[in-house]
């Protein structure tokens, strides 16, 4: 569980972003979560140099369903890194843990098949206060904290 704020980031230490393409893909479960995610993971990315006709957003109807969304995403387009934004909250079933771990290990296999960053950005909380606190409520907005790995790991792959 996250202690601190989430988008507090040194801007000086980020590569200027102006060169990198990126995608996002959202999904449409718990948009009120998804959509603040996405919007911070956007400005982050504005704010460090990247070019809005740069990005590139996809939506998907829930989290299960972003691997396959990132991965004809990275196959279509010309890309640097990939953001897969998502919301997840635990439920009385087991389908939380399915869903959790399924996602989990389809953004990490995209992540060992293809030479394209894909960055896990799906919340997975107990309730749904904990996911508003982390989608730009008390703990910030994870999606910023994505958009500036995104940004990390599109230079890294320049190496």
């Amino acid at each position: 569980m996250a202690t601190t704020n989430l988008s507090i980031y040194d801007k000086t230490t980020i590569p200027n972003a102006k060169n990198f393409r990126f995608g996002i893909v959202v999904s449409e479960w718990n948009p009120e979560i998804t959509h603040n995610l996405f919007l911070g993971a956007k400005e982050a990315l504005l704010d460090n140099g990247a070019l809005a006709e740069n990005i590139i957003k996809w939506d998907v109807p829930g989290s299960f369903e972003l691997i396959y969304g990132c991965k004809k995403m990275i196959e279509s387009q010309k890309l640097d890194a990939i953001i897969a934004i998502g919301n997840v909250i635990q439920g009385e079933t087991k389908h939380f843990d399915f869903v959790c771990d399924g996602v989990t290990q389809g953004i990490k296999d995209l992540n060992i098949k293809y030479d394209i960053p894909t960055i896990f950005c799906v919340l997975t909380d107990n309730n749904k206060q904990q996911s508003l606190d982390r989608s730009g409520g008390k703990h910030g907005n994870k999606g910023v904290e994505c958009a500036i790995a995104a940004i990390k790991m599109a230079a890294l792959r320049q190496f």
